[in-house]
């Protein structure tokens, strides 16, 4: 069986930078990515490139420190969001000029992975990335990491009568299969959902003159906060916006002590002026995104006004990056709202709850993806130990309530927790698998607590936030210096219980339920309750990264610089760098023990 020292699944954005820093610090390492798709990049992947798709983040903002995204090379302008196109072209030109491309196996898909008596993970990998086809192989990985992220396999819910819809219906994964051929004959489409990829869709049809029926679950979440890209009355360009630490302040973060700040953070979030505080700064984000959409001054934009406060929300706030205005589509009728469920579907026909039937050539579902990596873990039940979800009977964990009770003790203000819809229900069918019960349990969301001492498996790209480049880079080398055996696990952290009877597993298990038990409490609109999802909390994850490698986390070179000025990729530049000099005289000093 051939093997190899470091097997990554995935090629995306957190795959790609994984392979390059540990090729980096180990270069004699034998390291193979598998991709399952024939591109490389993941969510920007050819297949995936549906037209008028761009990055929610302007350029600058969305690229690796160490491989700037010029405006010579790639031709975007300051200013300007991504295309999709030339973000793939940038993750294939980087992997290239760090030589990874060549180590990348695509059309790959791992089937299952199973833990290997005596160490290591044999993955069974079915060539020519069809689960339909191609022969079987098998691959013996020392060390193992999963990049496939939390987007890969799209969520298709089960309607009733989708067999004899006799037209196109499809998840918005797969648009680009279908744009050609429904911009030529199509006169009127159906989209379904209030996610950022629902609005892509209908503004992608009726920016070609074709009639959208927008269609948002009256018993879901709404649509989604679309922010323009400056906000405030300040005009701040919005990715720079959460990247600024003393704008990070006002977001309660059960690891935001990680900064440096503590002092300020108690003030805020424990003090009832603070908290005061706190609510005005919400309050004039929210309503400064209200003003500008003017949503109240039509009827038809109304029913795009975001259900539930910002504050509440997570990566589901997202940006307009359109060419033209969104709105006007909405005012003149060409995109017409509709807030109801889909009852049943029949020949080119969709029944909605209000009585109301809609006539379609095409129902576009942007329901969402299953949260699980795509991959069969072995043995059965390992993914409990692996802190995947997982479905279970029963009172969760006792830590879990303690962890609870520890939040809403030092965060008053998620006591008041916002009102949902009443007529929520979940989508998915509750035998699917999407209704696994149990969420994302990493730690540092990347390594599984039963394995913390092993040291052979870990994930990269299992949280979502807007800071995806840097949260990468910074997730990649603490890996490598994880996987390494080059990085204590140190329980002492700041703001966190000290309880010395606790073993270091003990400990390492807490913290990890405390971090997964604290996304439920903050951000219950977004997806905060079933893996890490955030924003304005990113930056004091990366400083929790840094810290725990022993680096710099504050790196602006001055306090005023440190508080107001915006964070972002070139302030990461160098860092591999950094860890590699630190790791040597680490072990020049203590005869390489860590």
């Amino acid at each position: 069986m051939e093997n190899a020292d470091l097997v990554i699944i995935g090629a995306g954005w957190h795959g790609l930078v994984t392979a390059k820093t540990y090729l980096e610090v180990n270069p004699s390492a034998k390291v193979v990515v598998l991709e399952a798709a024939p591109t490389i990049g993941g969510v920007w992947a050819k297949h995936r490139l549906y037209p008028g798709l761009k990055s929610n983040n302007m350029v600058g903002t969305y690229e690796y420190s160490d491989f700037p995204m010029d405006e010579a090379t790639f031709g975007v302008k300051p200013g300007q969001h991504i295309p999709g196109h030339v973000i793939h072209e940038y993750l294939r030109s980087y992997a290239e000029k760090f030589d990874v491309y060549r180590r990348i196996r695509f059309e790959s898909k791992v089937e299952t992975v199973e833990r290997r008596q005596g160490g290591g993970w044999v993955l069974t990998i079915r060539e020519g990335g069809n689960s339909n086809g191609g022969g079987l192989t098998q691959l013996l990985a020392h060390k193992l990491l999963i990049a496939t992220g939390l987007t890969s396999e799209p969520f298709l819910p089960d309607i009733s009568g989708s067999e004899s819809f006799d037209a196109p219906l499809f998840h918005c994964r797969y648009l680009l299969d279908h744009a050609d051929t429904m911009f030529k004959s199509a006169s009127n489409v159906a989209v379904f959902g209030g996610t950022k990829s629902a609005w892509d869709a209908a503004y992608a049809f009726a920016s070609q003159g074709i009639t959208v029926d927008w269609i948002i679950r009256e018993s879901g979440h709404g649509p989604v906060w679309m922010a323009p890209p400056y906000v405030t009355p300040l005009k701040i360009w919005l990715e720079k916006l959460v990247a600024t630490r003393f704008l990070t302040w006002f977001s309660p973060c059960v690891w935001g002590d990680w900064d440096g700040f503590a002092s300020i953070r108690r003030f805020l979030h424990s003090s009832a002026v603070g908290r005061k505080i706190v609510d005005g700064f919400w309050g004039v984000l929210a309503n400064d995104v209200k003003d500008l959409n003017a949503y109240d001054k039509h009827p038809e934009t109304k029913k795009l006004k975001p259900w539930t406060s910002a504050f509440w929300v997570a990566s589901s706030l997202s940006i307009l990056n359109y060419p033209t205005d969104f709105f006007e589509f909405v005012r003149n009728g060409t995109i017409k709202v509709h807030i109801a469920d889909i009852t049943e579907l029949s020949p080119k026909t969709i029944h909605l709850s209000t009585g109301d039937t809609l006539k379609a050539d095409a129902l576009i579902c942007s329901t969402g993806w299953r949260h699980h990596p795509p991959v069969k873990f072995l043995p059965e039940g390992i993914d409990r130990e692996l802190g995947l979800p997982y479905h279970a009977e029963g009172p969760d964990d006792p830590r879990a309530k303690q962890a609870d009770e520890e939040i809403l003790a030092r965060f008053p203000r998620l006591r008041s927790q916002p009102e949902i819809n009443p007529h929520y229900k979940p989508l998915e069918s509750q035998k699917s698998k999407a209704s696994l019960n149990r969420p994302y349990r990493l730690y540092r969301f990347m390594v599984p607590p039963a394995f913390i001492e092993d040291r052979t498996i870990a994930f990269n790209g299992m949280i979502q936030s807007i800071s995806t480049a840097p949260a990468a880079q910074l997730q990649a080398l603490w890996l490598t210096a994880y996987l390494d055996g080059k990085l204590a696990i140190d329980h002492k952290t700041p703001g966190q219980r000290q309880d010395s009877k606790l073993s270091l597993e003990d400990e390492v298990q807490w913290e990890t339920i405390l971090h997964a038990q604290f996304g439920k409490w903050r951000y219950p609109a977004g997806f905060g309750a079933r893996y890490p999802d955030f924003v304005f909390d990113a930056l004091p994850y990366m400083d929790m990264l840094l810290r725990d490698l022993g680096l710099e986390s504050h790196r602006k070179g001055g306090w005023l610089a440190e508080c107001f000025r915006p964070y972002g990729p070139a302030d990461y530049r160098g860092l591999v760098d950094e860890w590699r000099i630190k790791d040597s005289k680490t072990a020049n000093g203590s005869n390489g023990t860590y």
